[in-house]
Formats: C-alpha cells, sequence, structure tokens
C-alpha cells in the first residue's frame, strides 16, 4: 500500500516515526510536511528580514494568508501526482475541507484518514485555531480520537467513521540506557517531571515533593510558552528557584533525563481533559517507574502497584514516593513490570500503526 503521510514535522517525535513505522510494515511511505512553508524568505535588509518572520508567524498561527492556501494547492497536486491508497494527516490544523473535497473528487479511491493528540472541542482550546480542522471532519472517511470521550465529539461534528487510536512510544527514543557518570550529575535524581507547567495543581505537588525532601529535577519549556512555561512559577517558588532556569530535552536527552530519575511523574492536562498521554507510554519503556495522577482510564491499562502506581491526592503522592524511593528492589520490580506491559500490549509505534493498518483496509 502507498501512504502519504501529511503534517507539520517541525520535531521528529511525531509525524516521522509514523512514517518509519508504516514503511516498516512493507509499505511505500511517502512525505508531506509543511512546517518549510513558514520559514521566512532569506532577506538582505535587516528591517525586512523581521517583517518576513513576523509574516510567516502570522500566517501559520492564524491559518490564512498564501503560504496557507500554498499548503493546501500544493498537497492536492503532491496527492495527484502520487496517487496514494491512503492519505494519514497528522493534527491537520493547515488542511481545509476544500482540500480534502478536492482529492476525493479527483482521487475516489484514496482513503483520507485524520489524527490529531490534542483535544480541539475542549473549552480550553481557542476555536479560531481549530475552525478548518473542524470544518474538515466529515470530510474524512476516517477519524482517529486521541481519547475516548471525543469519539463523540467528533460523530458530533459529522464524522462518518471514528475510532479510538492511543498515542505510543517510539522505541529508537524510549528505551533503557545507563548514565555515564558526567550524565549522572545532570539527570539524576529521585524525581523527575518532564513536561509544561499548567494551573492544574501540578506546582503546588512539584513543591511538596521538595519540601519533603526529595531530589527533583523539571524539564520543560521555561519562557516563551505563556501559561505553558515554568516561568515565573518556579523562579519566584522558594522551594523551586534553584532548578531555574528549567530547560527543554528532546531525543535523546530526553530518554536520559527518564532513566536517571529513580520514579518519573505524569500529570494530565486539563486543557486537553486527559485521562492519559504519550508519556504513560515513554515512561515504563524506560523501564522508569511510571507514577501518574489516577484515572479510571489508566487504570484500565496498567495494574495499580504492579506495573505502574498512582496517586489520588497529595498525602498519596507522597507516601507512595517516600515508599518506592527507598525500596529499590520494589520500584525496579514495578519498572520492569511496566516496560514488559507496554510491549505486551502493543504501545510501540509500529504496533500502533498496525492497527491503523487494519481500519484503512477494513474501509477499502
Amino acid at each position: 500500500m502507498k501512504i502519504l503521510v501529511v503534517g507539520d514535522w517541525h520535531s521528529q517525535v511525531h509525524e516521522e516515526p509514523v512514517a518509519r513505522a508504516l514503511a516498516t510494515l512493507g509499505h511505500t511511505v511517502e512525505r508531506f510536511a509543511w512546517h518549510s512553508y513558514f520559514r521566512p524568505a532569506l532577506a538582505p535588509i535587516p528591517g525586512l528580514a523581521a517583517l518576513n518572520r513576523l509574516n510567516c508567524k502570522f500566517q501559520n498561527k492564524y491559518l490564512l494568508g498564501p503560504q496557507f492556501q500554498a499548503v493546501n494547492h500544493d498537497l492536492l497536486a503532491r496527492t495527484l501526482q502520487t496517487q496514494p491508497d491512503a492519505l494519514f494527516v497528522y493534527r491537520g490544523t493547515h488542511i481545509t475541507a476544500a482540500t480534502l473535497r478536492a482529492i476525493k473528487c479527483a482521487f475516489p479511491r484514496a482513503i483520507l484518514v485524520g489524527y490529531n493528540n490534542d483535544d480541539p472541542f475542549s473549552p480550553r482550546q481557542p476555536r479560531w485555531a481549530w475552525r478548518h480542522f473542524v470544518q474538515a471532519i466529515p470530510e474524512y472517511d476516517l477519524m482517529l480520537a486521541y481519547r475516548q470521550h471525543n469519539i463523540d465529539d467528533f460523530l458530533r461534528a459529522g464524522a462518518r467513521r471514528v475510532e479510538l487510536l492511543r498515542s505510543w512510544f517510539v522505541p529508537e527514543i524510549n528505551h533503557p540506557v545507563t548514565l555515564t557518570p558526567e550524565e549522572q550529575k545532570k539527570f539524576k535524581c529521585d524525581v523527575v517531571f518532564v513536561g509544561h507547567n499548567e494551573p492544574d495543581g501540578r506546582l503546588e505537588l512539584i513543591e511538596e515533593i521538595v519540601r519533603q525532601g526529595f531530589s527533583l529535577r523539571i524539564f520543560g519549556p521555561y519562557k516563551g510558552f505563556g501559561e505553558n512555561g515554568w516561568y515565573p512559577a518556579v523562579y519566584n517558588s522558594p522551594l523551586l528557584r534553584s532548578l531555574a532556569p528549567v530547560s527543554l530535552v528532546w531525543g535523546e536527552d530526553y530518554n536520559k533525563a527518564l532513566c536517571g530519575a529513580k520514579v518519573a511523574l505524569c500529570f494530565l492536562s486539563k486543557r486537553n481533559r486527559d485521562t492519559y498521554t504519550r508519556r504513560c507510554f515513554e515512561i515504563p519503556a524506560t523501564q522508569t517507574m511510571l507514577l501518574s495522577k489516577y484515572t479510571d482510564d489508566l487504570a484500565t491499562l496498567y495494574e495499580e502497584g504492579r506495573d505502574a502506581d498512582f496517586f489520588r491526592s497529595k498525602e498519596e503522592l507522597i507516601k507512595k514516593l517516600r515508599r518506592y524511593v527507598q525500596d529499590d528492589l520494589l520500584r525496579c520490580s514495578i519498572a520492569e513490570a511496566g516496560c514488559r506491559r507496554v510491549w505486551r500490549d502493543g504501545h510501540d509505534v509500529v504496533s500502533r500503526m498496525g492497527q491503523l493498518l487494519v481500519r484503512i483496509e477494513e474501509l477499502k
């Protein structure tokens, strides 16, 4: 089967693992990336260069203008050129309903699949940022919901067919690793949290962890990310100020940040109404123990206290951290069981794409 994977492609942790997994499963994969459309052209005059950057940023954010139109025009042309059996559109904020209709009209046998890891229906999401995506939902042959409650949302928005497709871990990125002495200076700790800040109580829990004497590291956006950033929250906290500035970690450094901790925390975004998240698979895949905020959904994925553990309150969080940080044998046993579980249950990206291909074949 020939599959055209469509997406922003601004990082190597989203669309690219999907494309590689599909190729691993024996399919021909074409790539269409729109991130490069919003890179400003070189300008000899400094002021003009700054204006170009601002113009590209504006079009990319507000989803309008000549570059936005070029993305849709070129996607149609690329589809007609490659004639794929299926299009997999990853977070199709930049793809219009008109473009999908034109693709289907010109190439009726192509299966159009949409997938999105964010929650476009959440009251905390800006409507304008998702307007093209929501309008295009009825044009897809299959919409893949990241979380269970989005299935009904997609159906109400006019989706023809909706299936749950959970996120995944990427074995090339998420795997156990032994840190060198130099890496241990940077990453070793009792507790780590990798992710953004959000006004959902996570800051208070992190402060309590430090107050109780645990060594803790935070990795994530610091400045320039609005309320997602850890500045000024960390800088203004007497307990956390020594952790500033918080920094992002990607790729192998992200993997080492997880492997350097005894316990890795997982908080769930209220903005996306999450009941699980990608890190719920990535953390166990590194053979680091997962300790997450409890949800009924997560309790279907892991057996509490056996291959991961959960907390429901600040008191339970501290109690369980104290137990697991001190008991190496118990903690390592749970971490190893968690790693076996994510592999056994097929939460790796290749297995997940195998599930996708079954659904595409059903539609064909």
